[in-house]
């Protein structure tokens, strides 16, 4: 066993194991296709364009309405009429802020379902890193201060992280993120609306892109029980008995549905993407919203 390895806790090497296994699942063309894609939306130059990178790329002629401050004079002095603009290269390996919620509600888990939502959760998080790392990006889990990493490494410091993250917060932690940075919030987003969209606001002054995916216990969204039935809020919202769930149930649905209507509209008005996954489905259709919601678009 190597000193990484043994430096991972047991539970989360499995999540680890399961996760890399699920990545394996994924079609292999699915990144690369990505990646091509990304090549072609560039231009001839492939991954490299113009940027706020620390390496130089080419000299240009300048232009109005370049900053003056831009012009290399060495450069502008060989020539006799004109002036120079030093271009850096733009940094193609984009840095994701991955965030999952581990409060108490996400460790639900209604019969017969096999994982609760937390695992879940770790899982794809876990898995979206895999994917990331293979396809040249940089990763860090939000909140611990650790800069973001791309390969074995950056995998590696996600773990630990997250080993590391069990929390009774409900929200994530707002910190200042570069400029062209990526979020994913994994979460099952149960907290009200109104702590949500004051949370995203200060995120959305940032200039940030954002994946956000609502993950739910089919039981939370169907409330398939019969009878007399004693709820209990599992971060100290109280209990509350139920004399005939069924007499409920249409209403229970109508508003846990208005609930994510509001959270869906609260994202794409910030163009934030926002998608649902149920710990009923496949973990490989989670990971697969994830990663495409975080493919680059055509203007990016």
């Amino acid at each position: 066993m190597s000193p990484e390895t043994a430096a991972t806790p047991a539970p989360l090497l499995r999540l680890r194991e399961r996760a890399e296994r699920l990545g394996e699942r994924l079609p292999a063309l699915l990144v690369e296709a990505e990646r091509v894609a990304a090549t072609v939306a560039q231009g001839v130059h492939g991954r490299r364009r113009t940027g706020t990178g620390e390496t130089f790329w080419q000299f240009r002629l300048y232009q109005p309405g370049d900053d003056a401050r831009s012009i290399d004079w060495r450069q502008s002095a060989r020539a006799t009429q004109h002036h120079f603009v030093r271009e850096q290269e733009w940094e193609a390996a984009e840095s994701v802020w991955i965030w999952c919620d581990r409060s108490p509600s996400m460790r639900y888990r209604s019969p017969p379902v096999a994982e609760a939502k937390e695992e879940r959760a770790l899982l794809l998080a876990i898995a979206l890193s895999v994917l990331l790392v293979r396809a040249g990006e940089r990763v860090a889990l939000l909140g611990t201060g650790e800069p973001p990493r791309g390969g074995r490494f950056g995998l590696d410091a996600l773990c630990r992280g997250l080993a590391a993250s069990a929390t009774s917060d409900t929200l994530p932690p707002v910190v200042r993120l570069p400029r062209h940075a990526r979020l994913v919030l994994i979460s099952d987003f149960l907290a009200p609306v109104e702590r949500w969209q004051e949370l995203l606001a200060r995120y959305t002054g940032l200039g940030l892109r954002a994946a956000v995916l609502q993950i739910t216990d089919p039981a939370e969204e169907e409330l398939p029980f019969e009878g007399r039935v004693l709820f209990e809020g599992p971060e100290e919202e109280g209990r509350h008995l139920i004399g005939n769930v069924r007499e409920v149930r249409a209403r229970y649905r109508r508003l846990f549905a208005a609930h994510r209507e509001r959270l869906r509209r609260l994202c794409l008005s910030r163009g934030w993407n926002f998608a649902v996954h149920r710990t009923d489905r496949a973990a490989a259709s989670g990971l697969l919203t994830l990663y495409q919601m975080l493919a680059p678009s055509a203007v990016d």
